[in-house]
Order: C-alpha cells, then sequence, then structure tokens
C-alpha cells in the first residue's frame, strides 16, 4: 500500500533509474507523483467507424492491422500502417517512424487517435502521428480485443495528456500515474476543516485525485481546460489555504516581537514638514500616515510601499526616516545598483542635509580607506542615514542603534539579504534568531522594515507575496507631471526619429537612447550601446553632447556621465537598461528605445517612467526591428494605450507568468504545482479568508483538534518554505 510520502521509486513500474529521472523535475515522491497533472486533456470517448470520417476532426478509430512497412525517403524514414474495418480503409503515417518497425502484426486490434486528413494524392484519408494502443494479437478472439478496448487507458474516455520528461512519454504517465493511485492507502487525511470544505462545497482528496487524472465522461471539457472542475479546485483550494495559513502566523509571530515604539510627537512632524519640497499628495500623506501609525506601534512594522514609477515613494521614505532619526536611531536604505544608491544619496543630501542630518553612502566600489572610515561613522552612531548597495550586509558594517531598513526595488533582492540587514546590530547567538540589543543599557527591538516596488502589483496578489506585510499604495502623481506621449515606429523611420530628438534638444530639453546590449553579438542582430554611441554622437548628432552609459563603465565614469546629463552638459544619453531605476532628470523629455520588442512590459514601463518628471511635454518612442512576435505585439500594443502602471502589470502578469514576474524565488514564494495566483485570484481571496479565521479561532463550527490538524499538515506541506517568508 502506497503512501503519499513513499519515495516515487516504490511505485511499481519506475524504479532507481526511472525515480533519478523523475526527481530532475522535482518529482521524489508519490505525492509528487500525483500532483504532476495533465497539461490538457483529449476526448477519445466514442470510437468511429472509418466510413464516419471526415477530414479536420479529431477522432478515436479501433481496427484490425491489414498490413505495415517502412519507407526511406532523402529526408527522413517514414512508417506507413493500413488499419481496416470490413472493406474500408484507414493510412496512419509516423515520420522518424524506424523504431515502428517491429511493433505490429497483420490481424493485431489496434486503437488509435488523432486528426483525420486527406492525402493530396490519393484522396484518401489518413492520420498522421496518431497516439495508438495495441488491444490484442491475432490470436486473440474478438471478445478479448473489445474486453481490452474498454479496459484502455488509451481509448474510451477522456484521456489526460502529461508533458513527457525525456524518453518518459505522456502514456507511460498515464500508466504510472493509474498505477499509483490503485495502490494509494485510501485512508487519505482531510486536513481542512469541515466547515471550510462545507462553504466551499470541496471533495475528499482521493476524489480530488483520482478525478484531475481520470474524468468522468460526463465533465465538462471547458472546466477540465481552464481547470475548474471540482477536482481542479479542491487541489487549487488545498495549496492557497496552507500557503495563506503560513503568512497569517507569520503576522502573529511578527505582532509578537518587540519593536520600537516610536515617538510621533509635535517636535517630529514639525521636522518632517520642514524637509517637504512640495506640497504633498492625498496618496503621500495617506501613505505616510500608515506608516507613521506602524512606527508607533510596539511591534515591529512590517510594511510594503506601492507605488508606480514617479508616484513620490522616495520621499515618503525619507519621511519615515525622520521618524526614526528624531527618536535617537539610524536608518539604513539599502539599493539595488550603485547608480540607484547614488540617485538616493544625493537626493537625501539635497532634501535633509539643511536639517543638519548626518548622511553617508556606502557601495562597493569605494576605496578601502575611506570604507572603513564610513563603517567607523555607522558603529559609533554618528551616520544617521546610511545609503548603500549590498555593501551594507558586508560583516563589517555594525550599526550602533538600527531603527528603520528601507529596501528599495525589494525584488532585486534575496529574502535572506533583507533579513541580514534587519538584524545588522543584533549579536545572534547562532541560532538565527535575533535578539533584543541593548546600547547603553537601553532595550533596543527588532528594527522597522520599509519595503519599497515601483512594480505594480494587484492587492490579492500583493497580500499573498508579501503576505506578512501590510499593503501601502501610492496611486497618485504628484502635480506638475505630464502625460507621456508614446509612439510605435520601424526603424525604418529612424532618420525622422533622429530629426525629432534633433528638435527637442534645439528646445532645451535632453534625451535617452536606450539599447538592449551593451556589445555586438555575432549570434544576433540587436544594435548594440557602443556601436551605436559611436554611431549617433561622430556621425547623427556630432554637433551635440552624447554620453554612454552602461553596467561594465568604471563606478567613477558611471557618476560622472549621470552628473554631467543631470547638469544638462550632455543632450543625449546612450545607454543600456541600467537607467530603469533611479535617474531623475525632470529636463529629460525623449525616451527612445530601440529594439524595443526585445525588452519585457514591466522593464519598458519603468523605461519610460525616467521621463515626464517635469512640466515639459514627454515622448516615448518604441522602435522596432525585424519581425515581432504575437506577444511582443502585445507589449507594444499595452504601453501605446496606457500609462497605468497596474493595467501593465495586469498584462505583464498574464503573459509572463505569476513564477518569472514575480521571482519566487527570490521572494520565497513556494512553487505552486496546480494553482496559478492569477488565474486562481478568487479562490486566493477565499482561502485567505478562511485562514484568517482559521488562525484566529474565530470560527466557532472549526473544533481546536481540526486547527491543529490543519497548522502540522501546514508546517510539514511548506517546512522548506515558510522559514523565507519573513521579510516579503
Amino acid at each position: 500500500m502506497l503512501e503519499l510520502s513513499t519515495p516515487v521509486q516504490y511505485v511499481k513500474g519506475i524504479g532507481p533509474r526511472i525515480a533519478e529521472i523523475l526527481a530532475g523535475k522535482g518529482i521524489h515522491t508519490v505525492d509528487d507523483l500525483l500532483h504532476y497533472l495533465p497539461f490538457r486533456y483529449e476526448g477519445r470517448l466514442n470510437p468511429r467507424g472509418i466510413s464516419e470520417l471526415r477530414a479536420g476532426e479529431m477522432a478515436t478509430v479501433i481496427g484490425e492491422v491489414r498490413n505495415s512497412g517502412l519507407f526511406r525517403t532523402r529526408r527522413m524514414p517514414i512508417f506507413q500502417l493500413t488499419v481496416g474495418q470490413g472493406r474500408n480503409r484507414l493510412q496512419c503515417l509516423w515520420f522518424h517512424g524506424a523504431y515502428l518497425h517491429d511493433k505490429f502484426k497483420a490481424g493485431q486490434m489496434i486503437a488509435l487517435y488523432g486528426k483525420v486528413e486527406q492525402d493530396q494524392r490519393s484522396r484518401e484519408l489518413q492520420i498522421i502521428q496518431p497516439q495508438f494502443e495495441i488491444l490484442g494479437d491475432p490470436a486473440e478472439s474478438g471478445g478479448g480485443a473489445e474486453k481490452k478496448a474498454a479496459e484502455s487507458l488509451e481509448i474510451g474516455r477522456i484521456v489526460p495528456i502529461y508533458e513527457s520528461i525525456g524518453q518518459l512519454t505522456p502514456r507511460f504517465f498515464r500508466r504510472i500515474i493509474r498505477t499509483a493511485l490503485e495502490d494509494l492507502n485510501p485512508g487519505l487525511p482531510e486536513p481542512i476543516p469541515a466547515a471550510v470544505r462545507s462553504r466551499l462545497g470541496l471533495i475528499s482528496p482521493r476524489e480530488a485525485l483520482w478525478n484531475v487524472h481520470w474524468p468522468e465522461p460526463g465533465e465538462s471539457f471547458e472546466d477540465l481546460q481552464s481547470s475548474r472542475t471540482p477536482a481542479h479546485i479542491r487541489m487549487i483550494f488545498d495549496e492557497l489555504f496552507f500557503v495563506e495559513l503560513g503568512l497569517e502566523l507569520k503576522r502573529r509571530e511578527q505582532k509578537a516581537q518587540t519593536g520600537i515604539a516610536f515617538q510621533l510627537d509635535s517636535r517630529v512632524r514639525s521636522a518632517i514638514k520642514k524637509i517637504l519640497p512640495f506640497h504633498p499628495t492625498q496618496a503621500q500623506k495617506r501613505v505616510l500616515k500608515e506608516i507613521a501609525a506602524d512606527m508607533e506601534k510596539p511591534y515591529p512594522m512590517r510594511r510594503l510601499l506601492q507605488g508606480d514609477v514617479g508616484s513620490g515613494k522616495t520621499i515618503v521614505s525619507f519621511e519615515a526616516a525622520i521618524i526614526a532619526i528624531e527618536n535617537g536611531f539610524q536608518v539604513a536604505l539599502m539599493a539595488p545598483t550603485e547608480i540607484l544608491a547614488q540617485q538616493h544619496y544625493f537626493s537625501a543630501r539635497q532634501i535633509l542635509e539643511r536639517a543638519r542630518y548626518r548622511i553617508v553612502l556606502l557601495t562597493g566600489s569605494l576605496e578601502s580607506d575611506r570604507k572603513r572610515e564610513v563603517c567607523r561613522h555607522i558603529a559609533q552612531g554618528n551616520a544617521q542615514l546610511v545609503i548603500g548597495t549590498h555593501a551594507l550586509l558586508e560583516e563589517r558594517v555594525e550599526f550602533a542603534r538600527l531603527g528603520l531598513v528601507v529596501v528599495d526595488e525589494q525584488h532585486r533582492f534575496g529574502v535572506m539579504q533583507r533579513l541580514k540587514l534587519m538584524r545588522k546590530s543584533a549579536d545572534t547567538d547562532g541560532s538565527g534568531e535575533a535578539p533584543r540589543r541593548e546600547i547603553a543599557s537601553t532595550p533596543i527591538g527588532e528594527p522597522d522594515v520599509l519595503v519599497m516596488t515601483a512594480t505594480p502589483i494587484p492587492r490579492t496578489l500583493a497580500l499573498t507575496l508579501y503576505g506578512d506585510l501590510d499593503l501601502s499604495v501610492l496611486d497618485e502623481l504628484p502635480p506638475g507631471r505630464t502625460p507621456i506621449v508614446t509612439r510605435r515606429v520601424s526603424d525604418e523611420l529612424s532618420p525622422k526619429v533622429w530629426d525629432f530628438l534633433r528638435k527637442q534638444v534645439a528646445a532645451g530639453h535632453q534625451a535617452y537612447v536606450v539599447y538592449p546590449v551593451i556589445e555586438e553579438n555575432a549570434e544576433t542582430e540587436l544594435k548594440a550601446a557602443i556601436k551605436m554611441y559611436r554611431e549617433l554622437s561622430g556621425n547623427i548628432f556630432a554637433d551635440l553632447k552624447v554620453g554612454l552609459l552602461h553596467g561594465r563603465l568604471d563606478v567613477a565614469l558611471k557618476e560622472q556621465v549621470m552628473r554631467m546629463f543631470q547638469k544638462n552638459e550632455l543632450q543625449i544619453l546612450v545607454a543600456t537598461t541600467v537607467i530603469e531605476v533611479g535617474v531623475d532628470v525632470p529636463n529629460a523629455t525623449v525616451m527612445v528605445i530601440e529594439h524595443a520588442e526585445r525588452f519585457g512590459l514591466s522593464q519598458l514601463h519603468q523605461l519610460r517612467g525616467r521621463i515626464g518628471r517635469g512640466a515639459a511635454k514627454s515622448y516615448c518612442i518604441l522602435m522596432t526591428g525585424g519581425k515581432v512576435t504575437e506577444e511582443g505585439e502585445r507589449r507594444l500594443d499595452a504601453m501605446v494605450k496606457t500609462s497605468d502602471g497596474f493595467k501593465i502589470a495586469e498584462l505583464d502578469l498574464e503573459l509572463r507568468g505569476p513564477g518569472e514576474f514575480f521571482g519566487t524565488r527570490q521572494a520565497g514564494m513556494p512553487d505552486f504545482r496546480v494553482a496559478n495566483i492569477i488565474r486562481d485570484r478568487q479562490l486566493l481571496e477565499a482561502a485567505k479568508q478562511e485562514a484568517a479565521a482559521v488562525v484566529s479561532e474565530s470560527d466557532t463550527e472549526i473544533s481546536a483538534e481540526e486547527i491543529s490538524r490543519a497548522l502540522v499538515h501546514m508546517r510539514t506541506r511548506w517546512k522548506h518554505t515558510y522559514g523565507l517568508v519573513e521579510v516579503g
């Protein structure tokens, strides 16, 4: 009898060698095998007579093998099989079919499934590359063949189609999964409380496993293909419910930790008002109020600040920093690139140094003497706002009194990196847990954490991906921002584009020209930044000041180029996506993106966000070269039609899928085996509500025993994941 935890090699027909192949796809146990779901289904319910067949339809046919043979063409060997029913016959062809040479014997009964086509020369019907199953040898009686047809896994039913793994075919998976289901212990545990199952009409786990692999004949094909059968819904809810249960527990655990209860008195409020360079938007006021309320609480703040490009996240983070600094604590702001860290540093000095706050920059490229000096200021508590890159995570960096951690562009960091920064002034005891800290006999709790992202994520999804974080959204742009006009053109029109760019520069504005690669590559025909910089600066715009910025430049040179562009000493900046985040030049009004079809949708939106930061009208020109894929057309069309980051994120999610969009390995989110958090958003919301009720014990219909059973199952299922879902 098999259990869900049984190693997959003990399933009849697998063994150690095949188990090793399956392990490469993450299939280690019977549970993993049964969660290897069909990616589609085929209706092979009613075998057809050959005389009934029509070209263009999918059909199941049972017939007798008349003859077969292999013939070779100059391009490939082709195996041909003739199947008959009385006087009617049907041809079957398999390209590269030498492996079938000894497979069939005249007189065998065989089941076939495939698309019926008409041969252009003979006008006879044929099926190319059909699925097949041999039902009986010539010696068997017709009744035996009919019985075998009735028991077949290949015909007379809705047949599951699995993705092949190497030489392990869909037929192999049908046979092996059927065996596993038949040998599975019938007493599967039921971890979801009865009241939850009743409210959502969930079937049992065993019934779900059987029906998702072997649907009943009357099952809706539309529901099967869209994963909306009762079996699919049970398995999807199973995954989402226990993920949400884990996140609810994290929230409860965090609220039990000792944090820092910051004081928000009139002195602090006055300090915040002094640094504001402009009148804040209503959204900024609302978000700051949410953050400030969190910082006053005695447990650590864990908040996600989400806002579209240009919505003013940085100034809100500086306001939060002032609350911590005015309370006598240090603030760490970590950015993913040196350019972005430098941009934050320049902005902080411009906004905060008037109030005499001490700000330092720590990046990997600093000279060792300068780095030592900065680290000393941090350790002694002299540096109040520390802005840096991954260099903040180095062992030598220790804070005297860390009160707030701000992580910008969070999706570019791993979870453990953020956790390491959070605990920078903690003396860990080897357990990985950070105890309370004491400076000058004053106990210090866990620092508050503010995580920022410019990638708009629909609220329900954000609350799952960053489920242990409270969510604040900046959904309003500061006044003075003008809409960006976005146009798409072929690179054949580049002379007109360059003329337009020249007119913008003549009017006193600046422009970006972005390329997908730094240098030319023999394998692609993409234009490269270095080559096009030479062409633009030496030929097309020889009379203008053109700069070059890309990731391989020396850090000092990068900084010099950016300062020159910010001071309008360069009129055109040729760059790669290194400018995607962190570059703020209000005078730049034109963004030309060459080979725009090669960029991701969110990336295009981020690049466009570099312009439109001043009062002048701005233009984003998407230039395409060569053939554009259907998906590329959808991306470009979305960019032209809308500048709404949330709409763009929705389409990007749809096109790329949640795994690639979110970078789930970075986020600490489990890889879902059945659920899709885009498609299954309504079930996700239901799972979130039910999990909250279970953890809070507010549902009187759920017994303590059921709660305990659900929590044990959750910890077993996600034991390798939930250590990571900690700080977003």
